[in-house]
């Protein structure tokens, strides 16, 4: 079993992603656990959660991207690289399960902090604010730190939005080709059902040939 994957880099891929979409489940319960306490989008903690999940779905985007360019590539005759039709629509079942998997993360990062902690009690000032400062250097470096970070963050985004939006067009290809080749296959059924019946037309026809034969030969020495 293992000579195979070593032999198809399909399955190597393969499980890469499944070792990292194992990896980044607990990421994203953390992450969801932590925004349903922050109070703001620009804390710390959510956002280093945030920084590390979006990092690790950018890289299992790119992998995934490599499926799903290998199951268009083989798609069409599979036979042709030495995968059956069964795994083959193994292989295109399972890029659009993790492909689901990761939009709807990629959904959950999309939205905003509906509440969390604090938020009922919106008419108490802020605890930060009773805390003895050290100057306003430090709350300086604290904006330039969460903008610097908030940045980083919208970087990112652009970056998995790229990925997704190449994934998405790789899929539509690829349900396109299938639908391509369910028509083939329907127009290679229409013409097997015509060579079919012109080949029993032929048949016939030979068969009346040969009756016709014995008939005029009958008729010839029958006269006799």
């Amino acid at each position: 079993m293992s000579s195979t994957n070593e032999e198809d880099p399909f399955l190597q891929v393969q499980q890469d992603v499944l070792s990292q979409i194992s990896s980044i489940r607990p990421l994203f319960a953390s992450y969801l656990r932590i925004r349903s306490l922050a109070s703001s989008s620009t804390s710390p903690e959510l956002i280093s959660a945030r920084t590390e999940l979006e990092s690790a779905l950018s890289s299992l985007a790119e992998d995934l991207a490599d499926l799903v360019a290998s199951v268009q590539a083989i798609e069409s005759n599979p036979s042709q690289f030495g995968v059956s039709d069964h795994e083959a629509s193994r292989r295109k079942r399972l890029v659009q399960e993790v492909g689901a998997e990761i939009q709807d993360m990629r959904e959950e990062l999309n939205k905003n902090i509906a509440g969390g902690k604090g938020a009922g009690n919106s008419d108490l000032p802020d605890p930060s604010s009773f805390q003895i400062g050290e100057g306003d250097g430090g709350d300086a470096y604290n904006e330039f730190e969460q903008q610097q970070q908030v940045e980083m963050m919208q970087e990112q985004d652009r970056h998995l939005d790229g990925v997704f939006h190449t994934v998405g067009n790789l899929r539509r290809q690829a349900d396109d080709m299938g639908r391509e080749l369910e028509e083939q296959n329907e127009m290679l059924e229409v013409v097997d059902d015509l060579a079919d019946r012109v080949g029993n037309r032929l048949q016939t026809g030979m068969a009346k040939l040969g009756l016709l034969g014995i008939q005029r030969v009958f008729n010839v020495y029958g006269a006799r």
